[in-house]
């Protein structure tokens, strides 16, 4: 199969208030974003015309934006808007919506003051993150080379463009290797997520997930733990040794885009896709779908 390269596709992106030819969205080579990681980013669903959480991805994307320092130059308002008239101008009714911002290239140096701020919205086609054969049997994971920052040394709670380098690197690695990804520590050898998702561990009926403190406490994460919630399903959120995990007997990861994708093998454990994981990702599936009313 032919890589489509992602600046050579037809359509229209949504830049700094107006829509430009997909082609013709282009920053210059010395932008700030480009050399310093100025740059702030959310990852959304559209299923059915209606993109899921819209609202709180975009005030995520403000947070992001404020922790790095900058203000995003429209209104949280505006930016749901304009998610919604992308998709709509593309004429896609599901798809993965991609708002980012960042510093412009008034300035290059780590002093970026009086940079302009930028912000763009693509959107595409994309179908299951993991292959449909995978996600039935659960996915192959192994352990990350690079761990989780610590918040004293990192903006941890910002979805930012750099903080995923380590996570290129890590699931480089893990596909080398013949694994679909990798399973991150954190700075202390805490399991914390891997390079793109939350996880959720099942030992006797309890969902066990490791506490968000120094990264994302996803919005598809949170989803999941209200819906477990709503079956009446025990949620411990707490620090996890990876030694624990010859303890559990199922795995799965979330996110935006793997949504609830069961896992079989990190490293040396192995886990059965089971109930409760099955039931999780069916009724993930339904609630973005709007076919679940969460109790």
């Amino acid at each position: 199969m032919s890589l489509v390269p992602f600046d050579d596709r037809d359509g229209w992106i949504w830049l700094d208030g107006q829509f430009v030819a997909w082609r013709e969205a282009k920053v210059h080579v010395l932008t700030h974003g480009l050399h310093y990681a100025s740059s702030v980013f959310e990852g959304e669903r559209m299923y059915g015309g209606e993109i899921y959480k819209l609202t709180e991805h975009t005030q995520r994307l403000f947070q992001s934006a404020e922790i790095l320092d900058f203000e995003i130059p429209f209104t949280v308002a505006e930016i749901d808007q304009a998610c919604k008239d992308t998709c709509a101008k593309n004429g896609l009714t599901d798809a993965y919506v991609r708002p980012i911002a960042w510093r412009g290239s008034e300035m290059i140096g780590v002093s970026a003051q009086q940079t302009k701020i930028h912000v763009a919205i693509a959107v595409w086609d994309w179908p299951s993150y993991f292959k449909p054969e995978e996600r039935a049997k659960g996915i192959r994971m192994c352990w990350a080379k690079y761990k989780r920052p610590s918040p004293e040394s990192e903006p941890v709670h910002a979805k930012a463009s750099g903080l995923y380098m380590i996570c290129t690197i890590s699931k480089h690695a893990a596909e080398k290797a013949g694994y679909t990804d990798a399973m991150m520590l954190d700075y202390r050898g805490y399991v914390a997520e891997s390079t793109g998702s939350n996880v959720f561990f099942v030992k006797d009926g309890v969902l066990h997930t490791p506490t968000p403190d120094c990264f994302l406490n996803g919005i598809t994460r949170q989803s999941v733990i209200a819906l477990a919630k709503s079956k009446g399903v025990e949620i411990i959120e707490r620090h996890i040794k990876p030694e624990e995990l010859s303890g559990f007997t199922e795995c799965f990861v979330v996110g935006t885009a793997a949504e609830v994708t069961p896992v079989a093998e990190i490293g040396e454990y192995s886990f059965t896709p089971g109930k409760l994981s099955l039931e999780l990702m069916d009724d993930y599936a339904k609630l973005v779908r709007r076919e679940l009313v969460p109790a």
